[in-house]
């Protein structure tokens, strides 16, 4: 898989608990690591959707599994999930739905894509390559306090507002157009640095999260794999950081346990709908995984099963 290395790989299959005549969607394809693996413990009745937005992701596809008349790629968003399950009619037959959250590696690695602090390119980010609005265009448009709140927010960045105010004062005199400009404008305006953590980190989680609605089709997904799976189906979900993992975490809560009702109000047994039922605890990468592949450490699965 063109030396990508997918994380908590053995987990994430295991989790499916995957039927040699099964029918899986893997809604985030990447660079097909999961897909690969999955793949292997499909007999030839078996079945595979993937899904990405990335039209990269989407021509590596088509190379790699040429052929497999197991697999099918899709050209969407996860946050299509019932459309592209009715389109293939497979929905409410799916056995599983695996989730592998954010940025793939390759994404970040390309330079040309502008996803990374690291590198020079072009401020672009959107991982939807036919996507109009890209982070150049909303930086450059941008109120500074929509700026300062989308830092907070989808960063988490106590400094915000000083970084706002550093990327609306330099925009006056220059246009940001590369990745490298606004990592430099950030690392000037922010007064303390958190140890073994590039002070431009939070902000470029921020940008990216919001030019790409990751929070937003993320929850869009996870509603709508519901009714997408079968009685017993499986649900697996790899994030890599709070905001992510806080969503999944409370929708597997809320489906796992019914809304929280008040006790005196009588409500009938039937009515209290539990959608999904929660499988063991979140499972985080080994200390073995982590020293290999250092974008794991941050990695959380969580598993749950439809009932």
């Amino acid at each position: 898989m063109s030396g990508h290395t997918s994380v908590l790989l053995a987990e994430s299959i295991e989790a499916l608990a995957i039927k040699a005549d099964g029918v899986y969607i893997d809604a985030t394809f990447g660079r097909g690591g999961h897909a690969k693996a999955i793949l292997e413990k499909l007999g030839p009745a078996g079945r595979l959707i993937a899904i990405d937005k990335d039209l990269t992701a989407i021509k590596h596809a088509e190379q790699v599994f040429a052929g497999d008349d197991r697999f099918m790629i899709v050209h969407s968003s996860f946050a299509q999930l019932a459309a592209v399950a009715t389109k293939h009619q497979v929905f409410g037959k799916v056995d599983g739905i695996l989730m592998d959250l954010g940025v793939s590696s390759p994404q970040l690695d390309n330079a040309e894509r502008g996803f990374s602090f690291m590198q020079h390119g072009p401020l672009d980010m959107r991982m939807n390559n036919e996507q109009t609005l890209d982070a150049a265009r909303w930086i450059s448009t941008a109120e500074e306090s929509d700026i300062a709140d989308i830092i907070y927010r989808y960063g988490e960045e106590r400094h915000s507002r000083r970084i706002a105010k550093a990327i609306v004062t330099e925009r006056a005199i220059n246009p940001i157009t590369t990745t490298d400009q606004l990592a430099s404008i950030v690392k000037l305006a922010h007064p303390k640095w958190e140890k073994h953590k590039h002070p431009a980190t939070r902000t470029f989680q921020a940008i990216r999260i919001f030019i790409n609605d990751e929070l937003g089709e993320l929850q869009q997904a996870l509603e709508q794999s519901i009714p997408v799976l079968s009685v017993g189906g499986r649900l697996a979900v790899i994030s890599f950081h709070s905001l992510e993992d806080r969503i999944v975490k409370q929708f597997i809560k809320l489906q796992s346990s019914g809304p929280n009702l008040p006790r005196h109000l009588p409500v009938p047994e039937q009515s209290a709908t539990i959608a999904l039922k929660r499988l063991g605890k979140a499972i985080k990468p080994t200390s073995d995984e982590t020293s290999e592949n250092v974008r794991s450490r941050s990695a959380v699965l969580r598993i749950a099963e439809k009932t």
